[in-house]
């Protein structure tokens, strides 16, 4: 295909190679480092005038950034070897990438109310496919072309802002221009490129970064502020902040073409495991291994951060811990758990021989409790301990952690049945992490919500204080903190139905029984309307995502009709486990903009939604996050427009 041919006429000046000394950190513990921050140049402008003072300006306040987009050489663990595997993928290069994990994209931190001017420049090489492609827009093609999808941001989805419609293609530089809202929710959100035909391959070859829009507004009597304040370490209390990007990078070695026109294969055992011999570099070429069951054969590891198996450093027992996580993967469901490791510390890397091992046997002390106070970037009413965090492709969870002690602690992706999983199989327990916790000088007495209320006493102003510690003593309710209103009740229906077509030739991937097509406008939704939307999955399971705005969860209901959204729910429809689904449960009324569409033994549950267009019009898109359903059709238009005066859309003079 013609991204082969374009892989290997690379030229040179495009290949960045990141090198390290395998013998020196084989066998030492690779530390969790949070992504490098991107350089941002803001502006240094003059003060305002006496004159503009006068008038009321505005002081400017304009960021500049950049991104290339290139192939980079480097290395990954890989525990079923106990050994580096070399590799050779598309990843973003910023000013700051970390050069001993390429493969996560740098974090980009940012303002509400800030102009982001970020320049993309695709310096991979020339591909045929992004300018003729005969085989149909939903088979993947353009693997060399590239846009950015800011997920989850609440701005302009069109022109030169968050427009995912256009491709940036190989030697094009094009610049975004980001107007953030000074009402943006601050929270967890991320990037990723999302071009019609190539956004799986880019994402899976490590193409995703974290995006946080800081908040350091305070809450007042008329307007809610931003959680943030609540976790700013002051001159007695300190907390600490980790930014974690999980990652499915599903490189595999190819064997090589041995006559004119003969296509490079991936090569796996008989049970699909992944083979890379001596001497072969991993690489992503084509969509071969992205399909049912793939992921899990594979033998690949999910990546913290670019790293497998990383040991968390600088912990310390006692003290509160905001992780900031992002499942920025395409082909495995993340069911995070931690509990104490119990008898020998490990010193270094678990090889995959001996992980099962250590899972049933040492990794079985007390569980540590997550404590949610944000589901994709937006704070929650009141605080939720569970036990497990269910991520999705595309979720992002904030919890607070705390260590009840020192030693070291498992960071373990659970179980889950097949009807839960993005692979469409059983998964069976992996480990993803090591946390090292130094021990506190003393006893560790002070809870969570004690050391918020201590928080509280020194970053929240005078006049707000009493009103954020009554409801953090009154059940750790956030409700000073929380960025959108319950919606009311609708008329205002939409259904949406996910589908793969496996009788087709092709298989089609599709939404409401049709794959996508460009052009085609498969939704007219009207500005400042409410709708509720039910989403069903007619065969496997989905997540939903649609961009601008996010939705409000009213319910999930069961085969049975049983609503397991709610905070006692036990989702046991699905029997093919012996221990019930926990990903649904307590998730009512909060708000998202991905979620998991199921279906379990054939039949389909049904996700209700409610949803607000507020401020932007355009056209953007809803899709299937497993990135490659979407590449291949599952992706409706969606177009926002201004009401009439009759209660319909608005037409304009052309």
């Amino acid at each position: 295909m013609s991204d082969f041919i374009s892989r290997h006429i690379l030229p040179l000046t495009l290949l960045v190679t990141v090198t390290a000394s395998d013998a020196a950190v084989a066998t030492q513990p690779r530390p969790l480092q949070d992504p490098p921050l991107l350089e941002i140049k803001r502006a240094i402008h003059a003060p305002l005038t006496k004159a503009q003072q006068q008038a009321g300006a505005p002081q400017p306040d304009e960021a500049s950034l950049n991104w290339d987009v290139v192939f980079t050489r480097s290395q990954l663990w890989n525990p079923n070897t106990s050994s580096w595997d070399q590799v050779n993928l598309r990843s973003y290069r910023g000013s700051k990438t970390d050069t001993n994990a390429p493969f996560v994209a740098p974090t980009l931190r940012v303002f509400p109310g800030e102009t982001i001017r970020a320049t993309l420049n695709n310096k991979l090489p020339a591909d045929p496919s992004c300018v003729s492609h005969q085989k149909g827009v939903n088979v993947p093609h353009c693997f060399n072309g590239t846009n950015m999808h800011t997920h989850g941001l609440w701005i302009n989805p069109a022109g030169n802002s968050d427009n995912v419609l256009i491709s940036i293609d190989p030697t094009v530089s094009f610049q975004y221009e980001y107007n953030i809202p000074a009402d943006h929710p601050a929270g967890t959100f991320w990037y990723h490129p999302h071009r019609h035909g190539s956004t799986a391959i880019q994402v899976a070859s490590g193409m995703a970064g974290a995006l946080i829009i800081q908040g350091t507004r305070q809450p007042t009597k008329d307007r809610t502020g931003d959680i943030d304040l609540l976790l700013t370490s002051s001159a007695n209390q300190t907390f600490k902040e980790r930014t974690m990007v999980f990652q499915q990078i599903q490189y595999g070695c190819y064997t090589k073409p041995t006559k004119p026109g003969e296509k490079p294969t991936l090569k796996m055992d008989a049970n699909g495991a992944y083979i890379c011999d001596p001497g072969d570099v991993g690489e992503i070429l084509d969509y071969a291994g992205f399909g049912p069951g793939g992921w899990s054969k594979s033998g690949r590891y999910t990546s913290i951060n670019g790293a497998v198996q990383p040991f968390f450093a600088d912990a310390k027992a006692g003290q509160v811990e905001h992780w900031r996580m992002v499942h920025a993967g395409v082909r495995d469901s993340i069911n995070l758990k931690v509990v104490k490791l119990t008898g020998q510390p490990l010193q270094g890397p678990v090889s995959a021989a001996d992980e099962q091992k250590l899972l049933q046997k040492s990794c079985t002390g007390a569980l540590v409790p997550q404590h949610q106070i944000a589901a994709d970037g937006l704070t929650l009413s009141e605080i939720d301990s569970t036990e497990v965090t269910v991520f999705q492709p595309g979720y992002r969870w904030d919890t607070l952690m705390m260590f009840p002690d020192g030693g070291q602690y498992c960071v373990i992706d659970d179980a889950a049945a097949a009807s839960a999983n993005v692979d469409q199989t059983p998964s069976e327990p992996q480990l993803l992490g090591i946390v090292q916790v130094e021990n506190s000088a003393g006893p560790v007495i002070s809870t969570i919500g004690q050391q918020l209320i201590q928080s509280a006493k020194v970053n929240i102003s005078p006049d707000m204080q009493n009103a954020v510690i009554n409801d953090l003593q009154a059940g750790l309710k956030l409700s000073h903190f929380v960025p959108h209103q319950d919606l009311p009740d609708t008329p205002n229906k939409q259904q949406l139905e996910f589908n793969i077509d496996t009788k087709a030739s092709p298989v089609r991937f599709e939404i409401d029984g049709e794959p996508y097509q460009p052009g085609r406008i498969d939704r007219e939704l009207i500005l400042g309307h409410t709708d509720e939307w039910t989403l069903t999955s007619k065969l496997a399971s989905h997540p939903f995502h649609i961009h601008v705005n996010p939705f409000q969860v009213v319910a999930v209901l069961d085969p049975n009709g049983k609503d397991v959204s709610t905070d006692d729910a036990v989702d046991d429809y699905d029997t093919t486990k012996k221990f019930p689904d926990p990903q649904y449960r307590g998730l009512k009324g909060k708000w998202k903009d991905t979620l998991w569409v199921k279906n379990a033994m054939g039949q389909s549950y049904k996700v209700i939604v409610r949803t607000q267009y507020q401020r932007y019009i355009g056209d953007f898109v809803l899709h299937c996050h497993i990135l490659d359903h979407e590449d291949q059709g599952m992706m409706q238009n969606v177009r926002i427009s201004l009401p009439n005066a009759s209660g319909g859309v608005s037409k304009g003079h052309h």
